[in-house]
């Protein structure tokens, strides 16, 4: 079963400030009732087939977990055929490396897993496709982890606007940039923290800041900013295409490699709201997966710093 091959290197995770920095089940519990109760038989499915155990439930809820930072670079594409590309850029040994397409609230969804089932990015049938990187923020406070609240999204939402109404008000528990594209090319993004409001900008692209740069440690070593500018110069071409943005995604300086720094692009992901699919990126190969074609598939990449083969 994925949760017993998984929960070593999870319990590690969620236990690394020791038992007593993470809440009870019962205030997860009533966290989950009180900001996402749709997603309440959801969670407990998921807990009841990882064992019921009162880690497991604790692990799962995804309720102040201990805080975690990633790189990564998203942007939208408006044109003849809108597209959501990301790279997700983190260390290997911490990608759970699995692809989930679920239905479970009459809403089919297809996703790159976190936390077991949480999501880092993906799309619903309704043509919604989301994206998360790391906000570049240090402040950590009472929330939720944010794959959690993308799985939420997916589950309950068809809308660009219907998102930024949840991602407005579940707390999350660090600061993120949240971008979207929905069927009708309606996009956001929403820099989130745990301490300001939310905002929502009318923004195509987001990388590791919010508008400015508040940790210039992570800021320097990630590159946001040139990440930004790169992918800012790609939309800006009056010769732009949805597939010269994709190709961009997959060359320096948006395309990473510092593997053994533990920022490297471990995968790129197209999404397009349209036909409520997705394509996975690697220079040497991708998956291509929708709502209605979803094969089982297993493959192998080998992350080193000067390719990903």
């Amino acid at each position: 079963m994925l949760f017993e091959q998984y929960l070593p290197d999870y319990q590690k995770w969620f236990l690394s400030q020791g038992d007593a920095a993470r809440p009870t089940y019962l205030k997860c519990l009533q966290a989950i009732k009180q900001h996402m109760p749709e997603l309440l038989p959801s969670y407990e499915r998921v807990v009841d087939l990882a064992g019921g155990g009162d880690l497991a439930a604790r692990l799962l809820s995804l309720y102040c977990p201990p805080p975690y930072v990633s790189g990564c670079t998203q942007a939208v594409w408006t044109g003849d055929e809108p597209v959501l590309v990301r790279n997700y850029d983190y260390s290997a040994e911490r990608l759970d490396g699995l692809v989930l397409r679920t239905h479970w609230n009459d809403q089919s969804v297809i996703a790159m897993v976190d936390g077991l089932w949480g999501v880092l990015d993906g799309i619903n049938q309704a043509g919604l496709a989301v994206s998360l990187a790391f906000g570049g923020r240090l402040e950590v406070g009472s929330g939720f982890g944010i794959p959690i609240i993308l799985r939420y999204v997916l589950e309950f939402c068809e809308t660009t606007s219907e998102a930024v109404k949840v991602l407005q008000r579940v707390p999350s528990h660090m600061s993120y940039n949240i971008t979207m594209i929905d069927r009708h090319q309606r996009f956001a993004t929403v820099y989130i923290t745990p301490d300001r409001a939310p905002v929502v900008r009318q923004v195509p692209i987001a990388t590791n800041h919010q508008g400015k740069i508040e940790w210039p440690k992570h800021a320097w070593a990630t590159a946001t900013l040139v990440r930004e500018s790169a992918a800012q110069q790609i939309l800006a071409n009056i010769d732009a295409t949805a597939e010269g943005l994709v190709q961009g995604f997959l060359t320096p300086p948006i395309y990473n490699v510092r593997h053994e720094r533990g920022f490297g692009t471990l995968y790129t992901a197209v999404y397009r709201p349209e036909t409520a699919s997705v394509q996975y990126l690697w220079p040497h190969s991708q998956w291509s997966f929708d709502q209605d074609e979803f094969n089982e598939l297993q493959t192998k990449v080998i992350y080193s710093s000067e390719q990903s083969l």
